[in-house]
Parts: structure tokens; C-alpha cells; sequence
């Protein structure tokens, strides 16, 4: 595979990531109305030839409590801790991506993770050997509105059933699968969306493909998630309802510390630390063996998270 050619198309996704990017810290701004992102430029290790990023961060908004909206372009040696959880050989690796969480201050409003990667794996003459890409986005509500749901589950459909009508079952199931608290008796931590990994890149045909695709995905988001937030960020709430919200919130800690690939792979890369967890939410809240009264709207939720439905 020629070099050129691969340097090329790496562009191009380089250049669509930091543009998707800016349209989403954009209309988050605009929809919270009073806190702006920050950026933090940053550079990876190896003697300043390891990459690096932009990270946006808003908190103490009027309607996102914290929200987190990265680019990340990084590239080194493939070490081996990440043999362990990849299928890599010797060589180099480069990794592209924009993952994003947003973390919104009303309980009625729900949290969304989503990100889109593209990662080569190279040989010790610097030849190609793997390029995938990966995705997906879910949604995690405190209080389950199952139109809203519905709508977020079906803009992800939409993106998706142009390029294959079994797509979207396939990736919703797989989202329901990895987005779960496994040493929770598989609870999930939300009610799913879509995830996909390891879509390889075998031909310039198929990669050209592939990153319409992803592009779609990407593109689908803010349709996906904002008229949720415009439809319930003005929802009154109570300290019950903040007191659930935190609660939940554990769950997803939990997850992302014990189980989420993005966040081994970037501390096992010797990542930046302070943008692989600025996924956590700023406030949280553990109970010990707390069970929400049965036939409540909390226990409604939790129900949902613990059997996965067909939304769409």
C-alpha cells in the first residue's frame, strides 16, 4: 500500500475530525448559553514525535455541568501492553480520533458519549499492515422518556441504513453488549445507541467507503442528541432527582475505569490523562446496595438498563 496514498486519506480524516469538532462545540455553546469551551493544545511524548491534540472543555454551564469534546492525533511504537489488547505486531501505530461527553446539570436531561477513530498498525519498514475504523455513539438517561429514546435511536438508523439495512441492529446490539456493567450482572450504564470496531480498510475502494460511512455517523449527532436537551433542559428537578442523577453517574465511572477499551488504550499508550478522563462527571455519588422503590421512575430506568429493548 502505497505511502502516499495512505498519508492522503489520513488527511482527510485528520481535517473532518477537527471540523466536526468545531460544529459540535458550536451548537453545544449556543445551546447552553452562557459557558464557553476551553481549548488545551497538547503535545504527546517521544521527544515531542508522538502527536497530539485539542481538547475542549466547558463546565459550570447553564445547561451542560461538564461537557468534554476532544481531537486527538497521535502516532509511536507499538509497545507491549498494547499487543495485549490489540491486533498488533511490532512496528508503529498512528491513531486519529474525536470522542466526546457531555454531562448536562438537569437529571431530566440525559448524558451522551460518543466518538469516531480511525488507527493504522505498521511494519518495521513502515508499510501499512491494519487500518480500521471505529465508533458509536449511546445515550445514558437518568429518567426514562422512551420517545426521546426512540429519537435518538432512530437518527442513528437513519445515518446508517443507506449503507446496509442490517447495519444498525448489528451495531445496536453490539453497543447494548460493551456499554455494560459486566461485574454488575451485565447492567448496562444507559440504554445503548450503536457501536462498531475494526472495520478494516483491505482496499482503497472499501476505505473510500468506510469513511463515508463514518462521516454519515459523525454528521448524525447533534440531530441525534440536541432536540433532546432542547425538549427537557428546562425541566424543573428536585434534590431527589439530582440525588438519582449521581447515583447513576457511579455507574458510569464504574464503567469507564473498568471497562472502556478507549480509556486502557490511552493509558496504556502513556496518553494524556487529563484528556482520557475527562469523561468522568464533575459530581457523583455511591450508596452502598441502593435500590431504587420498586414502580418508580428511578426503577423504570434501571429496569430498561438492565433488559435491553428494540427502540426503533
Amino acid at each position: 500500500m502505497k505511502k502516499e496514498a495512505t498519508n492522503a486519506f489520513r488527511q482527510q480524516w485528520i481535517e473532518y475530525v477537527y471540523g466536526l469538532q468545531d460544529r459540535i462545540c458550536r451548537a453545544l455553546e449556543e445551546e447552553d448559553g452562557r459557558a464557553v469551551f476551553k481549548e488545551d493544545s497538547w503535545e504527546r511524548g517521544e521527544n515531542g514525535k508522538g502527536g497530539g491534540g485539542h481538547s475542549r472543555i466547558m463546565e459550570s454551564g447553564a445547561v451542560f455541568e461538564k461537557a468534554g469534546v476532544n481531537v486527538s492525533v497521535v502516532y509511536g511504537h507499538i509497545t507491549e501492553k498494547m499487543k495485549q489488547v490489540l491486533p498488533v505486531n511490532d512496528g508503529t501505530w498512528f491513531a486519529c480520533g474525536i470522542s466526546l461527553v457531555l454531562h448536562p446539570d438537569n437529571p431530566f436531561v440525559p448524558t451522551t458519549h460518543a466518538n469516531w477513530r480511525y488507527f493504522e498498525a505498521h511494519d518495521a519498514e513502515g508499510n501499512v499492515t491494519h487500518r480500521w475504523f471505529g465508533g458509536g455513539a449511546d445515550l445514558t438517561p437518568y429518567y426514562l422518556f422512551e420517545d426521546d429514546v426512540a429519537h435518538f435511536h432512530g437518527t442513528l438508523k437513519h445515518a446508517m441504513d443507506p449503507f446496509g439495512a442490517d447495519l444498525y441492529p448489528k451495531y445496536k446490539k453490539q453497543c447494548d453488549e460493551y456499554f455494560s456493567n459486566k461485574h454488575r450482572e451485565n447492567e448496562m450504564r444507559g440504554v445503548g445507541g450503536v457501536f462498531y470496531d475494526h472495520l478494516y480498510l483491505n482496499s482503497e475502494e472499501e476505505a473510500a467507503q468506510l469513511l463515508v460511512f463514518q462521516k454519515a455517523n459523525g454528521d448524525a449527532f447533534l440531530d441525534a442528541y440536541l432536540p433532546l436537551v432542547q425538549k427537557r433542559k428546562n425541566t424543573s428537578y428536585n434534590a431527589e432527582n439530582k440525588k438519582w442523577q449521581e447515583i447513576r453517574r457511579g455507574r458510569y465511572v464504574e464503567f469507564n475505569l473498568i471497562h472502556d477499551r478507549g480509556t486502557v488504550f490511552g493509558l496504556k499508550t502513556n496518553g494524556r490523562t487529563e484528556s482520557i478522563l475527562m469523561s468522568l462527571p464533575p459530581t457523583v455519588r455511591f450508596i452502598y446496595n441502593y435500590e431504587p422503590e420498586p414502580g418508580s421512575l428511578e426503577d423504570k430506568l434501571l429496569q430498561a438498563c438492565k433488559q435491553p429493548r428494540a427502540w426503533v
